[in-house]
């Protein structure tokens, strides 16, 4: 009897424009422009003060900010698998991003962004996409976290108006030259940035239209161009920055759109174009992946809040090839890394979004500001970004579930999450991740071993006992045989009764059998070999079977057998006893 063949699963390529298409296939029409159009408008003016804000963090001109809202922003919207998600410069690339550009200048940076989108189409078309639930939630809690910390140190000097502070990618010799610094502090920065913070505090609970980001840059602004009369000058945009662009120069904002750009013509650290060659191409691997996978995190994790919020359902294999693509379109035109931005998304939602025809209006209205009114946003304080950055660090901490876990989570969990948090200030994110879910890993490991047990059945059960002759010994292996598991569960077969010349071994409740398993197995055989012990297993499924088959276990009569039931297993025990004279 022929038996037919399993159809085989055939890969399908993530598509795509997943998103895109979705929505367009549901209905489109002009009620759903509109929402999308207003939903545009309201986080495009959010994302022109937050893109400047981020890009000065990560070490770069504004612009460069406001090109990676612009590109990649539009390019992910079109090209992804969620709906709701708005892609641009987020905080959390803070850690990894300033120390490329204090080793590498921005041509690195733009070098590693593109690698790292190669990276997420690959992880992407290999459909990685579901693997963002293996990441533990106290690793991620613990990270961004420590994030949030280092991007509040950052805009100490900012915030304060210290004078001579260069910060670098150490967090210890970073708080020492701010703490050297403290003596140049300038009241009017200060005032500036307190004043700031205070409209970014309190301006959500005046429920007016006008996003809490602009209205507190706004009032920076004005109160640095009310004390100017006064004599007294202060840290800005304009006075910070300086473009030079085909032959223009100016300062600032460069007003126009962003145009092509070779990212490894664009200077290094020493400001001299880089030289692209096998050495920097290694330099730039490591960072490059802590960039994609960082993305890929960011960007799937939004991706499932946003699905939770409209009860939608996003492709996380088509996302991470928009995300891709955004990352290695943006540094042609001047743009940074850029993932899917989580407050930035919630308010996509919140302000009626329909589809990503609302993040593609985002973009341009970034482009339009930058276009209109460089000028003007050239006049933004230094200490009022860093005021909007000190918020953004804030709830990014997401200080209160910190705090809730640390009092309410198991010791482990709790362990992970403060080891990450301190890695992540101290050293660097890639470090705290690797190190989280390595321990995260090894407490999982630990836990299922400890499920997996073997006892014997029949001296427990007295129907068993009188049922089976007795030179046969019932046991029954409960949990998965992994490599954390196996040895433990056969130990206890090791040692057998004297008298005992079979021992069954029911595996009905074994669901998974890796190699480290298969190899005790064998050694269990060979050691009741030696001692005249016949081996049977019960109910192992045939894919398990098909298993030991493979690595050389077959069946031998009277020394080793599957079967699927307990009777049979019982009247072939009586068989080989027979047969050995017993």
């Amino acid at each position: 009897m022929s038996r037919r063949p399993a159809p085989q699963q055939t890969y399908r390529l993530p598509l795509p424009g997943h998103a895109l298409i979705t929505a367009w296939r549901e209905g489109y029409g002009l009620a759903e422009f509109r929402r999308d159009l207003m939903a545009g408008l309201t986080i495009g003016i959010v994302a022109v003060p937050l893109s400047m804000a981020l890009a000065i963090a990560t070490g770069v001109p504004p612009q460069h900010g406001l090109y990676t809202a612009i590109i990649a922003g539009a390019i992910i919207a079109l090209t992804g698998g969620s709906r709701f998600n708005v892609s641009g410069p987020t905080a959390a690339f803070v850690v990894i991003l300033f120390p490329i550009v204090a080793s590498h200048g921005i041509g690195g940076l733009l070098i590693a962004t593109l690698m790292a989108g190669l990276i997420l189409v690959a992880l992407g078309l290999a459909r990685f996409g579901s693997l963002i639930q293996f990441v533990p939630y106290p690793v991620v809690l613990g990270f961004t976290a420590g994030i949030a910390v280092v991007i509040a140190l950052l805009q100490i000097p900012d915030f304060l108006g210290l004078a001579g502070v260069e910060l670098g990618d150490s967090t210890l010799h970073n708080v020492s030259k701010i703490a050297l610094a403290l003596p140049t502090l300038a009241p009017a920065e200060l005032g500036i940035g307190l004043t700031t913070l205070a409209t970014l505090i309190f301006w959500p609970r005046l429920k007016l239209p006008v996003p809490a980001p602009l209205a507190g840059l706004v009032v920076g602004t004005l109160v640095a161009l009310a004390i100017l009369p006064l004599g007294i000058e202060v840290d800005t945009i304009a006075s910070r920055f300086r473009w030079e662009f085909q032959g223009q120069s100016g300062d600032g904002i460069p007003p126009f759109a962003p145009g092509l750009v070779v990212p490894w013509h664009l200077p290094g650290p020493d400001g001299v174009p880089l030289t692209v060659n096998f050495a920097l191409i290694r330099e730039l691997l490591g960072p490059a992946l802590a960039i994609a996978m960082l993305a890929a995190i960011e960007s799937l994790l939004c991706a499932v809040v946003a699905d939770g919020l409209t009860r939608t359902r996003h492709d996380p294999n088509a996302e991470l090839v928009g995300q891709g693509l955004g990352n290695i379109v943006a540094p042609f035109f001047g743009g940074i890394t850029a993932t899917a931005a989580l407050a930035r998304t919630a308010t996509n939602i919140r302000s009626g979004a329909a589809t990503p025809i609302a993040a593609v209006v985002h973009a341009l209205v970034v482009l339009l500001a930058v276009v209109a009114l460089a000028g003007i946003l050239g006049l933004v304080p230094m200490a009022a970004l860093a005021a909007l950055l000190f918020v953004i660090a804030w709830n990014m901490s997401e200080a209160r579930h910190f705090v809730h876990t640390l009092k309410s989570a198991p010791l482990s969990d709790v362990a992970i999450l403060v080891i990450c948090f301190l890695l992540t200030v101290i050293f660097d994110m890639v470090l705290a991740v690797a190190v989280g879910i390595g321990l995260a890993a090894a407490l999982f490991i630990r836990r299922m071993a400890e499920l997996t047990h073997t006892r014997r059945l029949d001296t427990l059960n007295g129907d068993l006992a009188h049922r089976l002759p007795r030179e046969v010994a019932l046991y029954a292996v409960n949990g998965p045989l992994f490599f954390g598991a196996a040895e433990k569960a056969v130990a206890s077969l090791r040692v057998v009764d004297p008298e005992i010349k079979v021992v069954l071994l029911d595996m009905h409740d074994v669901p998974s059998l890796d190699a480290t398993a298969i190899v005790a197995l064998q050694s269990l055989v060979e050691e009741l070999r030696s001692q005249q012990v016949g081996l049977i297993f019960i109910g192992m499924p045939a894919r398990m079977v098909m298993k030991l088959r493979r690595a050389g276990l077959y069946r031998e009569s009277g020394r080793v057998a599957a079967v699927r039931h307990l009777d049979h297993a019982a009247r072939l025990a009586r068989h080989w006893l027979v047969a050995r004279g017993h």
